[in-house]
């Protein structure tokens, strides 16, 4: 094998790294956004202890959103890592196809769907947080006695 010919496979092996830095940037936002409802449910449930009542009723409904979004964005998270394993694995199977010419297309494809299907998971669970967002942030203003 030439040099020439290990820039070729190198080079054809690390084309999915675009694909990998897009994900890996909506990962880091998903991370960030997952830290914001954790941070609010601890302080709803202080609240929620100086209230026992009926009138911390509003921040135990906050609390079960922010709960339900957690979850969200923790799916979001895991099928955004399952997307970056899979791309990751089409980059390490195209260099060892390159390699050793071995012909991979089916495993390739594969992981390429895989990854790419597990991309359009978490963007729709982070959709669905997005929308559970809005349906707290009602639920609070509701709550002050504006709406």
């Amino acid at each position: 094998m030439t040099s020439s010919e290990l820039i070729q496979i190198m080079q054809s092996s690390v084309a999915p790294c675009v694909l990998i830095s897009g994900a890996g940037l909506l990962l880091l936002t998903l991370a960030n956004r997952l830290a914001r409802p954790i941070d609010r449910i601890r302080h709803l449930c202080a609240l929620v202890k100086n209230y026992p009542g009926p009138e911390g009723e509003v921040y135990r409904q906050q609390i079960k959103i922010f709960y339900k979004r957690c979850n969200l964005l923790r799916n979001a998270v895991a099928t955004n890592v399952m997307c970056l394993g899979a791309i990751a694995t089409v980059i390490l199977l195209l260099f060892v196809s390159g390699l050793f010419n071995v012909s991979l297309i089916i495993p390739v494809a594969v992981c390429f769907i895989v990854g790419l299907l597990a991309l359009i998971l978490s963007l729709l669970f982070f959709l669905c947080d997005t929308l559970m967002a809005l349906r707290s942030l009602e639920i609070e203003i509701r709550g002050t006695g504006c709406k």
